[in-house]
């Protein structure tokens, strides 16, 4: 740990003013790399491989774990507490399973309190404080990478009825902790931006409603002042990328309720962000996020933030594309016709839930100019047209490798027909379309949902090879094998 980050930060008086506090959360992105667990760099963990964790923070100073609940399938739902102060701040994160990045930062969060740096100075915020931590509510879901339990109920729409035993768990240990503040962490899809911008809604807040008439009273105010100073926050690292989530009244929702039932509850949702498909610079965020809230409530300095500032905050908007290509020249029934096309990168689950691969399928056509992509290419010049089919057969998936993948692409092939297909195998880890012998050519016409594999020629030349969503430039020196997500089409 850099000494300066130590000194800075447990010299802080917690008592400060909100400008202080402030000043230095800079240091928590700063010296990240020091408390992120490297056990975790998978987001598609599963619980086992939390346990050791949670054991190993069970012997930090001052740390309590105990076990607060069962899954359906008899998975441990354990709580982590530590501190001795007055104010409570519950945190529970992964209702939906397939919704990780925050569980990755609450172990980060566990390395920052748990290093044995300046345990007095860390102690005095603790007198303020004790947090709570219940990471994974759904490990069921976690399992199989999937948003419901094992029931098929969403935990987050059974705060009424509480139906599933790990809903049951969270209200337990809610009413049992009476807690000031909670933080309900969960994952949003890449594709929202911050309304009307390009930029996606890296995090995106909420303080939820508690009632249909959005009535904001203090336990609401309270949860906005501390998103408000948060924002403040992550604007110095993610500017413009901070949303706001819809706050429509959910009645059968937790975060609803426990606004309700007077916790107030900051709602984080953890979304895209530019070449970061694996959401390590988002976890990263999350850390920052939360630990600055956590010493802004310790402090009482978020009270210094005026609820108007959370009403600033852009709402979420739905707007983006992996890939976006605009004004593209798409022949038909010989005539010319100009379009954009928006191409999702969506994630398809390997057998295991431990992996995934990649359809690159076309999200929408037609004019797109309200939309925005993680990648635009103006297609300005550019003629859409079906890949074309390589002249021999190969043998089998062995001959692959053998194939000079760039000077394919130069003559505008995207398919290689293979003699012998594998019958279960749908993905192959080359920037290639496999098809069966029985092939013929690709179809010259595209609709939404089709996989997206096509050619961009300028003047009679391939200028852009798309295979299964993904973007080739052919005018680069280095292509080398540019992509890796490949398809097998029977």
């Amino acid at each position: 740990m850099k000494l300066y980050f130590v000194i800075g930060l447990m010299c802080i008086n917690l008592n400060g003013l909100a400008a202080q506090t402030e000043s230095f959360t800079q240091r928590f992105y700063e010296t990240y790399d020091s408390y992120k667990e490297s056990a975790l760099n998978n987001r598609r963990f599963k619980h086992h491989e939390l346990q050791p964790l949670i054991d190993q923070h069970a012997k930090d100073f001052g740390v309590e774990v105990r076990k607060v609940g069962e899954s359906i399938e008899g998975r441990a739902l354990r709580l982590i507490s530590f501190g001795t102060g007055p104010t409570d701040i519950f945190l529970w994160s992964q209702m939906h399973g397939d919704e990780p990045t925050a569980t990755q930062a609450i172990f980060d969060i566990l390395n920052f309190f748990g290093s044995s740096d300046f345990k007095s100075e860390k102690a005095s915020l603790l007198k303020k404080i004790r947090v709570h931590f219940l990471p994974m509510l759904n490990p069921d879901g976690a399992e199989v990478f999937q948003r419901r339990n094992y029931l098929g109920v969403d935990l987050n729409r059974d705060a009424l009825m509480l139906q599933s035993p790990e809903s049951q768990t969270l209200k337990r240990v809610r009413d049992s902790l009476q807690a000031e503040f909670g933080f309900n962490l969960h994952d949003q899809s890449r594709y929202y931006n911050a309304e009307r911008t390009p930029k996606p809604a890296t995090i995106s807040y909420l303080a939820p409603a508690y009632n249909y008439e959005k009535e904001v009273n203090e336990v609401r105010g309270k949860a906005m002042q501390v998103i408000g100073y948060m924002n403040r926050i992550l604007q110095q690292y993610a500017p413009g990328q901070v949303g706001r989530y819809n706050d429509d009244f959910e009645p059968r929702a937790f975060g609803d309720n426990i606004q309700k039932w007077g916790t107030s509850t900051i709602l984080i949702e953890s979304g895209g962000f530019y070449d970061d498909v694996e959401k390590q610079e988002v976890r990263k965020l999350n850390y920052v996020s939360i630990l600055s809230a956590i010493y802004a409530i310790g402090s009482g300095s978020y009270k210094d933030v005026p609820i108007t500032e959370y009403n600033l905050i852009p709402n979420n908007d739905r707007m983006l594309f992996d890939l976006k290509i605009e004004r593209i020249t798409y022949p038909l029934k010989g005539k010319e016709y100009l379009v954009d096309i928006g191409i999702f990168h969506l994630e398809m689950d390997q057998p295991g839930h431990s992996d995934y691969w990649n359809f690159g399928k076309i999200g929408d056509m037609g004019d797109l100019s309200t939309y925005y992509g993680y990648k635009t290419l103006d297609g300005s010049g550019l003629t859409i047209k079906p890949g074309e089919v390589y002249a021999e057969t190969l043998q089998d998936l062995d001959a692959i490798q053998d194939l000079n993948f760039t000077d394919l692409w130069k003559a505008g092939i995207t398919y290689v027909k293979v003699e012998e297909l594998p019958e279960d195998q749908k993905t192959l880890p080359y920037p290639i379309i496999l098809v069966s012998k029985e092939f013929d050519r690709a179809k010259e016409k595209w609709d939404v949902n089709d996989t997206a594999t096509f050619v961009l020629y300028k003047d009679l030349k391939p200028a852009y090879i798309v295979i299964n969503g993904f973007l080739i430039d052919l005018s680069e020196k280095h292509l080398g094998s540019a992509i890796k997500n490949g398809l097998i089409i029977k």
